[in-house]
């Protein structure tokens, strides 16, 4: 069920996963602070990304720590899963996001 070769994504997903969180958590502020939170559904839509991208900031940590092979490789490939998700979560809303300025 796993395929847990361990390709050492880790180190290159914590950063990137941690940055984008901050990215996420800037972005939900600024709609806090103009507003939109009422209206649009943008801030639970970045709250559910920042879950993500700290899950996969979590488990690819695990994986550097991990002295164990197969559990380094299942939290690897569980700290991809959650980084991708993120991304696809982060584009739905960037997506929102513009669409509400077009408008």
């Amino acid at each position: 069920m796993w395929k847990l070769n361990y390709k050492n994504r880790s180190p290159h997903v914590l950063p990137t996963a941690s940055n984008l969180m901050g990215f996420c958590l800037i972005v939900q502020a600024s709609i806090h602070t103009s507003g939109f939170s009422e209206r649009t559904y943008m801030d639970e839509i970045t709250a559910a990304a920042t879950c993500l991208f700290m899950a996969a900031c979590l488990f690819s940590y695990l994986s550097i720590r991990s002295d164990n092979p197969v559990r380094r490789g299942r939290y690897e490939f569980i700290a991809d899963i959650n980084f991708i998700l993120g991304l696809f979560v982060l584009l739905v809303m960037v997506l929102m996001l513009s669409f509400k300025i077009i408008q």
